[in-house]
């Protein structure tokens, strides 16, 4: 189902309830849309100082992060959703664009400003939701030879590690709100929730960090490594020295990031290669911190962990190149930050296990990072399985 707003544009049906990721889970009922901000590249400028600018312009001031917060004014802006898609992030390092958005309605960075107001309601029953079949962006052979293709430029020495994503989309009729809102309850979902604009809706799934000020540090958990979740599973995934030496490499990456906006010799690496369950699989996560240097806005914060390194490779920007090559479809929505920024606050997820919405298709993403010690066909059946419960999700399977 379809309607048109105000100014005509066609939007997709909305429920009354904001359940943005990472928003305060005390706010969510009473959230109201108070300004809304969007960007492409055809706008120009740069969107991450564009979006600090317009944060402060509506109450929420973040030119300083490592500044204690000022108390919460509860007739004020309670905060603001934030997305930032790998598209603009690879722009904001002057990388190549890549491919196009499969998702046009899409832009590639919105910054949605909320305030408080009476509870929401729960959201109408849902008309009849149908999902088509999903039609694939390269066939298994085409991703495996890009696997082979990636294991050629590590042989050269271009780069150490390239992380491959591949795209599908399904038609669908009815209001496919439900269906994104399914993804927030699977296991693991730490960034679960919904991100809803005119044409166009993203719902997210993802358990994994890009970056977080939390007690006066910077936080990011990059995800490196899978396996089924089963016993078997889980010793061989901290037996296998090719997933630790490809978790290893962006955890490096991730520190060099932190360091480049950290008060020095403050970065530190808090746990490494932890094993941790998303859905049916095992993954493994570390966590990197940093005290923020003095002086530190959200727009220097962005310039340094978009896109993010678990999703890209190392070095990030000759990884970044051969991503533009080698994927047929953009990005669109996946491999992009997306959660909620406050003075005090800040928490992005990374937007793996992430789904979106146009007016007539559902689009998905799935990929892995590629080392010398890949083997094409088992990348291929990752991705598959990391895209799996998000499929099943969204046709009410789970």
């Amino acid at each position: 189902m379809r309607q048109n707003g105000p100014d005509g544009v066609e939007t997709l049906p909305r429920t009354i309830a904001v359940d943005v990721p990472a928003a305060p889970a005390a706010c969510r009922r009473t959230l109201v849309e108070r300004a809304r901000w969007q960007w492409r590249p055809v706008d120009g400028g740069d969107p991450a100082a564009l979006a600090q600018e317009f944060l402060a312009a509506h109450g929420l001031p973040l030119h300083d992060l490592a500044r204690p917060a000022t108390g919460h004014d509860p007739a004020g802006a309670c905060g603001a959703a934030l997305y930032v898609s790998a598209a603009a992030g690879a722009a904001l390092l002057g990388a190549p664009p890549g491919a196009a958005n499969p998702v046009p309605a899409l832009p590639e960075v919105a910054v949605v400003v909320y305030g408080h107001g009476p509870a929401g309601a729960p959201p109408a029953s849902p008309v009849r939701w149908r999902l088509g079949g999903w039609a694939e962006s390269w066939t298994p052979r085409q991703h495996a030879d890009a696997v082979t293709a990636v294991r050629a430029a590590i042989g050269r020495g271009d780069v150490y590690q390239v992380n491959l994503v591949g795209h599908a989309a399904a038609p669908y009729t009815g209001d496919p709100l439900p269906a994104l809102g399914r993804l927030a309850a699977l296991p693991g979902a730490r960034y679960g929730g919904t991100l809803i604009g005119p044409g166009w809706a993203i719902g997210c799934a993802s358990p994994e960090t890009l970056v977080e000020l939390a007690d006066g540090r910077l936080v990011t958990r990059p995800i490196k490594g899978t396996r089924p979740a089963t016993a078997a599973g889980r010793a061989e995934l901290l037996a296998s020295a090719k997933e630790r030496a490809e978790h290893v490499m962006i955890v490096d990456l991730e520190r060099n990031d932190l360091a480049r906006i950290a008060r020095t010799g403050s970065v530190r690496v808090d746990e490494l290669f932890a094993v941790r369950r998303w859905c049916d699989l095992w993954q493994a996560e570390s966590t990197v911190s940093a005290a923020p240097a003095d002086g530190l806005g959200l727009a220097d914060l962005l310039r340094a962990v978009c896109p993010g390194g678990s999703v890209t490779g190392a070095p990030k920007l000759a990884a970044l190149e051969h991503i533009a090559a080698l994927e047929p479809v953009g990005r669109g929505a996946s491999m992009g930050a997306l959660g909620w920024v406050a003075p005090g606050r800040i928490d992005l997820g990374l937007t793996i296990r992430t789904a979106a919405v146009d007016a007539d298709r559902v689009h998905v993403w799935a990929g892995g990072g590629i080392t010398w010690g890949s083997d094409p066909d088992a990348e291929v059946a990752e991705a598959a399985a990391k895209t799996g419960p998000v499929r099943a999700a969204l046709a009410g399977g789970r």
